[in-house]
């Protein structure tokens, strides 16, 4: 089955969180001192003269070509189309890549869970209060054009993201209050009191656009034109709905910075687009593109036993996730009236029977999602603890009593694919609800007919949806899977017009700001918002703040799973399945370490991998 990206680090959040044996930043920076990196809580692993992450090969050589079809989606980005450049609105249908085009202010270092450092920027000041952030520019920093990327096109970027982005990105800068440029090397950025803690992280990795190029030009508009950057990569060649390739930036000012030393090393780095995924897969085995994420179990377990595969042109590897895996799930809309109540939701749940659809669909690869925190102590299990009881008590009253006792986990069937228990409770709880059977078909407490319509974008779910569909029948209700194009997918989930949806998401070792977009009240009326089941509750609001607020990691790790207590209370969602691992499959022509960086969203292709001229050559020897 397919599950839906793992690599939204920045865009949902970048993870908070000192390790065991990370380098502490001296306190001074708490007094303004000028600082290399930052993090949520102050701990730093690399020293201020580090010469490179420890997870990169400095001696990768430079040249060749990787290929691929997306396993990210952000902002207005779709797996399968594009037709525009610019990916930073809610308008069109954004190109996957068009990050590498742009430099931050600071960069990401995967094998910590939250730090950064320099990058435009090479230092940065905070203030005693840690309202105030002052970073300082990189004289040698240019835009693609040789123009110098100074300060005011820093300002010009954040004042724009928020008054013209995409929705999400304007929610996560709700504490951002202003960017100025006293002269072309600083950057002062002010924050609101009680900011969320990750939104500094946020702001120092949003792209840097150049004032000037704008000036002429429309941001919040839909463009095939290339917009000026100043990353490692330019955009090359591209057609519309088909791919789009990057050429790498041979003298790029920032190459031989410490945080880009052994990373963006192919020459060229090429989406292909494909509507349909078993499509996609003929196009690997033709290796029409070079590397796959297989996220399919059926493909996994049963396709890759093509002639490349047996003669080991192409390379399988299952390299480990330890991430947070999130959440996935059908998402249930709760603006339309027949969900409100949560009796129905929870007959929905009731009706899917996983362990049928995992073993018989899925070869067994699966474990059940129960939480948005799923792979992660911030999982609530077992009765809540005192710390836990006392972010809830205040809130007695307003939530289910269920909240102060176990966490709710979706029922276990009998793996029969009709689990007649199961569809007795939930044909009682419709009843419960007012949703009675009337001449057969299940009617609304309103008398309305109860009908459902699942909404996807790609034709290989439908295999998933056909048993579940087929229990809500024996239940009464019409229900129907309706597969649409990207582009009309995208339109209906960002105006909410949709019964339920499937929806992958995953948060960052230590989530913050970040899900603001996902469960607040503010989000739920938010055109282009990932609030999809449109929960509006002051009690999960306030947990989200808790966790913004939190501290130290264990007050992130109580309020985190009182939060979830509450969230799975409310029966939100179907919950779907999950794994830890990443399978992957690639022609035999490039190199890679060997161990993965803890935090790396995926498997860090193509930013830290390499092309392999003597494995290129002996595969094309041995066509």
């Amino acid at each position: 089955m397919v599950l839906f990206t793992r690599r939204h680090a920045l865009g949902l959040g970048i993870g908070a969180l000192s390790a065991a044996g990370l380098r502490t930043a001296p306190a001074a920076a708490d007094n303004g001192t000028e600082m290399h990196g930052m993090s949520v809580f102050g701990d730093l692993k690399y020293p201020a003269d580090f010469k490179q992450f420890d997870y990169v090969n400095t001696s990768a050589p430079k040249g060749g070509a990787f290929s691929f079809i997306p396993s990210v989606r952000d902002n207005n980005q779709s797996y399968f189309t594009f037709n525009s450049l610019n990916a930073y609105i809610l308008k069109g249908e954004g190109a996957q890549g068009m990050d590498m085009t742009f430099a931050t202010l600071m960069s990401r270092a995967n094998d910590e869970p939250d730090a950064m450092y320099g990058f435009a920027a090479k230092s940065v000041q905070i203030s005693p209060d840690k309202l105030t952030y002052r970073f300082t520019m990189r004289p040698e920093a240019r835009f693609h054009d040789g123009s110098k990327l100074t300060a005011q096109d820093v300002v010009f970027s954040l004042t724009t993201l928020k008054e013209k982005g995409h929705p999400l990105i304007v929610v996560q800068l709700r504490d951002f209050v202003k960017a100025e440029a006293p002269d072309d090397a600083t950057v002062v950025v002010t924050f609101a009191p009680n900011r969320a803690r990750d939104v500094p992280l946020f702001v120092a990795s949003r792209p840097i656009f150049s004032k000037a190029y704008y000036a002429t030009r429309p941001f919040d508009e839909t463009t095939l034109d290339t917009p000026l950057g100043s990353g490692p990569y330019k955009v090359g060649k591209f057609e519309v709905n088909r791919f789009i390739e990057f050429d790498r930036v041979k003298d790029w000012w920032g190459a031989d910075l410490p945080v880009n030393r052994g990373s963006y090393n192919f020459d060229t780095v090429r989406y292909e687009f494909y509507r349909d995924r078993d499509v996609a897969f003929e196009g690997f085995t033709a290796k029409n593109y070079l590397f796959r994420e297989e996220f399919t179990a059926r493909v996994w377990a049963t396709r890759y036993d093509f002639p490349a595969v047996k003669d080991g042109r192409v390379k399988r590897e299952t390299l480990p996730d330890d991430t947070p895996s999130g959440a996935q799930g059908w998402f249930i809309n709760m603006r339309r009236d027949r969900f409100k109540d949560a009796r129905v939701r929870e007959a929905l749940i009731n009706a899917f029977d996983f362990e049928w659809t995992n073993k018989t669909i899925m070869y067994d690869a699966y474990a059940r999602t129960v939480s948005p925190f799923q792979n992660s102590d911030m999982v609530a299990e077992g009765p809540p603890s005192p710390e836990e009881l006392a972010l809830l008590e205040p809130f007695r009253g307003q939530m289910p009593d269920e909240v102060f006792a176990l966490p709710y986990v979706p029922p276990m069937s009998d793996g029969s694919g009709q689990d007649r228990t199961l569809l007795r409770k939930a044909a009682q709880l419709l009843n419960e609800a007012g949703c009675a059977i009337k001449d057969g078909k299940r009617v609304q407490a309103s008398g309305e007919p109860f009908t459902i319509e699942f909404l996807v974008d790609e034709p290989s779910l439908q295999p998933h949806h056909g048993p579940f569909i087929k229990n809500l029948g024996t239940l009464g209700i019409d229900a129907t899977l309706r597969v649409v194009d990207p582009v009309q997918y995208r339109a209906r989930v960002d105006d909410f017009d949709f019964d339920i949806t499937m929806q992958r998401f995953s948060f960052s070792a230590t989530p913050g700001d970040s899900m603001r977009p996902f469960f607040s009240s503010q989000a739920a009326k938010t055109k282009g918002s990932y609030n999809l089941a449109g929960i509006s509750s002051p009690v999960i609001d306030a947990l989200v703040e808790k966790i913004i607020g939190a501290n130290n990691r264990h007050e992130l790790t109580i309020a985190c799973r009182a939060f979830d207590r509450v969230f799975r209370a409310g029966r939100y969602w179907v919950p779907q399945w999950y794994r830890n691992t990443h399978p992957i499959a690639y022609w035999d022509q490039f190199g890679h370490t060997e161990k993965l960086a803890k935090y790396t969203q995926g498997v860090g292709a193509p930013e830290n991998w390499w092309y392999d001229a003597a494995k290129a050559a002996k595969l094309e020897q041995a066509k």
